[in-house]
């Protein structure tokens, strides 16, 4: 295989970019420190920002406001059904949070674990942290590091997810980045040939879960910053495993292994050579070709806004009526019921509480925090790990896979999300047995 070469700058100055920015970006995410309490230097950012004297109410509010009606301003409503459907399910998140901000309503959306839980525990924070973290995530994304990395998943990739190697990138670009970001790769990788319709469905069900962004908000809430990246990692590998699983049973082994429109497609080649200097020759290569740091900072910050604004609404409204459903309806209950004995069998405490609260992940990947942020270890650890690995929800995911050529029904991402949840239980209970007791 050909290796790549730098081309606008000289190699130690690529090399230095590849090194420099990939180490901040990895103490950002990665490297717990102590300021008061211990965790990482993006939580701690965070916190410091949301001290800030009525940013609350005042960012919070501004966003939900922009974020439902920037949609009928440019008239993004319209271009789907699910696109239409969500937005006028948004106009909601006007009351909720003039609620939220005003302490004024019913007072059974009103009561702590409502309304004023969905606002201050996640809008707030997830909408805070979405921008700050784009900056740092640039410093992963955009020199070298993905690609890095990338080369190195590449013999695995196949055996063990049914993937091309390219496919690593997606999954990291999840990880690092956000699911919005690797289904744009996954769809255009798709349809330029290079992913088959079976390729595409398994990467973009089983890679495009949360960023680790959002992990932090989902472990803040259950009370594990201060195990960070164990939480990190055991996610990771729980998601990985779930989806090199589901890539094997229906319906995504039914998927045709055939490439967009039946044409042509290129198959990928083996690396040869040295892996470490393919590697780093790749890495280098994006490194001296990305954009200075100031323009890619400000690209990814008006990014990561134009996210939050996008996920403001959506949270707040889509949250608050899952919160309505699981509290005033048997409707969760009785999906929780699949789960039920799978929970009991491990013996969970409160197992039908714990059932019911991950079924409402299907609904927003955030909702079953709400239910288990006063449980035992076991419980919340458990939550947090499936909240992840089941990576679809209608608020987000679903919504952004629907709008890409994947083929993917309805039917496919209910059955799926099934699997995983399940999947997730069995996996995960076993390791918090035998590492947590």
């Amino acid at each position: 295989m050909e290796t790549n070469t730098p081309r606008k700058m000289g190699r130690n100055q690529a090399l230095t970019r590849f090194l420099l920015f990939s180490a901040i970006g990895i103490f950002m995410f990665f490297i717990p420190i102590t300021i008061e309490k211990s965790s990482i230097p993006l939580d701690h950012l965070v916190n410091f920002i949301q001290k800030i004297p009525y940013y609350t109410k005042v960012y919070g509010l501004v966003l939900v406001f922009i974020g439902v009606i920037l949609p009928f301003v440019n008239g993004s409503w319209k271009k789907t059904t699910m696109k239409k459907v969500f937005s006028i399910i948004n106009l909601l998140a006007i009351p909720f949070v003039i609620m939220a901000v005003f302490e004024i309503g019913p007072a059974s959306l009103m009561a702590p674990g409502m309304i004023p839980f969905i606002y201050g525990k996640i809008v707030v924070p997830v909408t805070t942290i979405v921008p700050i973290g784009s900056i740092f995530l640039a410093l992963i994304v955009s020199y070298g590091l993905m690609e890095f990395v990338g080369v190195f998943m590449r013999p695995i990739m196949i055996p063990i997810w049914k993937t091309p190697g390219r496919s690593a990138i997606d999954a990291v670009a999840s990880f690092v980045g956000s699911y919005s970001i690797a289904l744009l790769i996954t769809n255009r990788v798709y349809t330029e040939g290079k992913y088959t319709a079976k390729e595409a469905a398994i990467i973009a069900t089983g890679f495009s879960t949360v960023s680790a962004t959002f992990m932090i908000i989902v472990a803040k809430t259950l009370g594990l910053m201060d195990m960070w990246t164990t939480y990190f990692f055991i996610t990771v590998f729980v998601t990985f495993l779930v989806s090199a699983i589901t890539a094997r049973i229906y319906p995504l082994r039914n998927k045709p292994d055939e490439f967009y429109l039946g044409k042509m497609g290129e198959v990928e080649q083996d690396v040869k050579g040295n892996k470490f200097t393919v590697a780093l020759d790749t890495a280098l290569d994006v490194s001296a070709n990305a954009p200075g740091l100031l323009e890619n900072t400000k690209r990814n910050l008006v990014d990561g806004f134009k996210l939050a604004i996008g996920l403001a609404p959506s949270l707040l409204a889509i949250g608050t009526l899952g919160l309505i459903l699981a509290h005033y309806t048997p409707i969760f209950k009785v999906v929780g019921l699949i789960f039920y004995p799978i929970l009991a069998l491990f013996r969970i405490p409160d197992a039908m509480q714990v059932a019911t609260a991950l079924s409402t992940s299907i609904a927003e990947m955030f909702l079953p925090a709400a239910f288990v942020a006063e449980s035992g270890f076991a419980t919340r650890f458990l939550v947090a790990v499936v909240c992840i690995s089941e990576i679809l929800f209608f608020s987000a995911s679903i919504p952004c896979m629907m709008a890409t050529e994947i083929p993917l029904k309805m039917r496919d991402y209910i059955i799926i999300w099934v699997e995983r949840v399940i999947l997730s239980i069995i996996i995960t209970m076993p390791i918090i047995m035998i590492f947590f007791r």
